[in-house]
């Protein structure tokens, strides 16, 4: 949307913030449930307080269901550095 003209540089990060805070807010204060993440660990990273985690073969797993997923990229920081 920004290449296209839609949005501007500025609003998208500050979609891109709003959206970051709302999360880590539901995360917090809605999921109850919990998931459990098994897979071969082909890359991992951190960097400026972020890591980067690279699963191959992965399965997501939680009370009810899994789920085998052939790649899959995580990436978490420190939502304490969120609100600065």
């Amino acid at each position: 949307m920004v290449q296209n003209g839609t949005l501007s540089p500025e609003l998208a990060f500050q979609v891109l913030v709003q959206f970051d805070k709302s999360m880590t807010e539901a995360l917090e204060t809605k999921v109850k449930s919990k998931v459990s993440i098994k897979g071969h660990l082909h890359t991992y990273r951190f960097c400026d307080n972020v890591w980067t985690f690279i699963l191959q073969d992965a399965m997501f797993k939680n009370e009810d269901t899994q789920e085998n997923v052939g790649r899959v990229k995580i990436v978490a920081c420190d939502s304490k550095l969120l609100t600065q």
